[in-house]
């Protein structure tokens, strides 16, 4: 359950870039395929954005799932809205979407 303490964190974390990606590890060492994919479709971009290793903290994993309503990680989120995942990034890095995306910056 989402509590207010647990949303006012998750906020405050989205507060602190436009471009922050909930993922499994670090970008430096992704503990998974979908993270390290999201973290390669971002470098690509050149994009500058934090990262938050949802496995040093279970709350924030289990809770970043209930906050954007969607189940999995990685989740990247743009100007506090959520994108989606790894699979959604990799069809909108493609369509050149999401490139587009940053140039509104």
């Amino acid at each position: 359950m989402l509590n207010e303490e647990l949303k006012g964190r998750i906020e405050g974390l989205l507060s602190q870039s436009d471009v922050v990606l909930f993922m499994k590890g670090n970008p430096s060492f992704p503990q998974c395929g979908f993270s390290a994919r999201a973290v390669a479709i971002l470098r690509e971009l050149g994009v500058d954005f934090n990262s938050v290793d949802v496995l040093e903290d279970p709350e924030i994993r289990e809770g970043i799932k209930e906050f954007g309503q969607w189940p999995t990680i990685p989740q990247l989120y743009v100007r506090k809205e959520l994108v989606g995942g790894s699979d959604i990034m990799m069809e909108m890095f493609e369509s050149g979407e999401l490139k587009g995306l940053f140039e509104k910056q």
